[in-house]
């Protein structure tokens, strides 16, 4: 489990900082929703089942918060996102 940060920040590039930093905390996020999902497919109580699902709803929402900074602060990831959506429609159809 991510207690910590096991990255080392102080490498990275003063201007990039905090993309970086969304970018990890993106990662922390959907991390979460897995392990929360995870424990409610485990789960016997239907009680405990609800409120895990309930926060890894919540931790998606974590996580689009994070990506709606990036979009603002990040072009080329604006401009890269836009690609995947072409290139996933070419490939789909849909």
């Amino acid at each position: 489990m991510l207690s910590t940060i096991p990255f080392d920040f102080k490498k990275v590039n003063k201007k990039d900082l905090d993309n970086e930093l969304l970018r990890f905390g993106m990662i922390a996020e959907l991390d979460a929703v897995n392990l929360y999902e995870q424990m409610a497919a485990m789960a016997e109580n239907p009680d405990l089942k609800k409120v895990f699902l309930d926060i890894a709803k919540e931790e998606k929402t974590h996580a689009g918060e994070f990506q709606t900074l990036l979009l603002r602060s990040d072009k080329e990831q604006v401009e890269e996102n836009e690609h995947a959506k072409k290139e996933i429609k070419d490939l789909t159809g849909k």
